[in-house]
């Protein structure tokens, strides 16, 4: 019966072509819309650690000064070096990891290799473990490197193509500012979205190509790149990034065996910070911030509120879209009223007219899906000239194709609900009266 109402919908869409065109145009554009905005908005809110984001958190102190204080203000973006030090010492989570950015060229003790310049990420040994960081060759160094300010390094999967062919470089020197370091480890490509651990450089960068521990890139006397948060007393006559500055740069993760283990580190930060007043470092009210992943990426607004807005009104214009549908397909209903009345006067039931014509509301919302597909591509090519830093990750997925059609048919068959009613209340004596 389904390949028969198949074969009446087809000749259908053949006898009314430029109705049938219309109505299809109208759902692929809706479609097109839809599926654009959606996906930009799949790739900005999606939760870039799902197994353990409820159990990562990133730390905030309040250790600045009472210049434009102002109570319930969000505290400084990061922690000072002195801070992060002394909580990655004190080690009251599961694992704790300190961190900064910064660029350098890196390059291998012979003098033929050119050096290659690479974003480069000095972190605390449970960087890896914490981030589910994938391993290639070798693995990360341990928190005795940290203490010891040891010469080693984590290279990713592109740097080691780029220096060593792609070959097994674990044990290899590399040179960093002069010195040797030895490659500990290799990491798999690893694509994580957005950049959560470090939102300063941008949302939606790479993972970086070198990794080396925090207290050699201090001892090596690298810089830093990204947000910079001095106050009055500042570096006091020395570089930004000395331990005692005044100045917040470092980022702070901790992860926890549960979620719940939160509370009991958050009292641990508040009773840190009342210590650290009492000291005279910190000035203002204790202000402690701990937010999971999720909720980091929330309040740093990493989801634009203009995404949101631009998502709700192209569900609106699909919503338009299909009301235009309905309407076209019921006028398309009352012409063939006669057809209808015979069918019905042949024996067909009320159930037969209406599957005819849910089925024929189907194969519009099939041809409407492949041409909406085929505008979505176009929108998202769109996207993706912008200068966004998302805009490159701006890609139908397999999740969102499947969306793509799942929605097209869910709205023609929505659409095609009420004609489908209304030709099966089609009474055959009136119509054949009339014939």
């Amino acid at each position: 019966m389904f390949l028969h109402y198949l074969e009446l919908a087809l000749r259908s869409a053949r006898a009314s072509k430029g109705l049938t065109a219309l109505m299809v145009l109208a759902l692929a554009l809706g479609i097109g819309a839809c599926m654009t905005t959606l996906t930009v908005y799949y790739v900005l809110s999606g939760d870039p650690i799902p197994h353990k984001s409820a159990r990562l958190f990133n730390v905030q102190l309040d250790a600045s000064d009472m210049v434009g204080w102002r109570a319930g203000d969000e505290p400084t973006f990061d922690l000072t070096r002195f801070d992060a030090t002394a909580l990655l010492r004190d080690k009251k989570a599961m694992r704790q990891s300190m961190s900064g950015g910064f660029n350098v060229a890196v390059s291998l003790p012979d003098a033929e290799t050119k050096p290659v310049f690479s974003s480069t990420r000095y972190t605390s040994a449970d960087f890896f473990a914490m981030f589910d960081a994938p391993w290639l060759h070798g693995g990360g160094w341990s928190a005795a490197d940290d203490e010891a300010e040891a010469r080693v390094a984590v290279i990713s999967a592109s740097l080691n193509e780029k220096l060593f062919g792609g070959a097994n470089s674990v044990g290899r020197e590399i040179i960093v500012r002069g010195q040797p370091l030895r490659i500990v480890g290799v990491l798999k490509p690893w694509h994580v979205r957005p950049h959560f651990w470090d939102l300063t450089l941008g949302s939606y960068i790479e993972p970086e190509d070198f990794f080396l521990p925090f207290s050699t890139a201090m001892a090596m006397k690298m810089g830093h790149w990204g947000n910079t948060d001095c106050w009055a007393r500042g570096a006091k006559g020395g570089s930004s990034y000395d331990l005692n500055a005044s100045c917040a740069w470092v980022q702070y993760w901790v992860e926890f065996a549960r979620p719940e283990d939160a509370a009991a580190y958050r009292d641990y930060l508040v009773a840190y910070s009342e210590a650290q007043r009492k000291a005279g470092r910190f000035e203002r009210p204790t202000n402690v911030r701990l937010r999971n992943v999720m909720d980091w990426l929330g309040a740093q607004k990493v989801l634009p509120a203009d995404v949101r807005l631009q998502t709700w009104l192209a569900f609106g214009f699909l919503a338009v879209c299909i009301v235009n549908m309905v309407g076209l397909l019921l006028a398309k209903t009352l012409r063939r009223s006669g057809e209808i009345g015979v069918r019905r006067a042949l024996g067909a039931t009320r159930g037969d007219i209406f599957g005819q014509f849910v089925v024929e509301a189907g194969v519009l919302g099939l041809a409407g899906a492949l041409l909406g597909l085929l505008f979505a591509q176009g929108g998202l090519w769109l996207v993706r000239q912008s200068p966004n830093d998302y805009a490159r990750l701006a890609e139908l997925d397999a999740a969102m194709l499947a969306l793509t059609l799942g929605l097209a048919l869910l709205a023609s068959l929505i659409a095609g609900l009420l004609p489908a009613w209304r030709a099966a209340l089609v009474t055959p004596a009136v119509q054949l009266k009339v014939q």
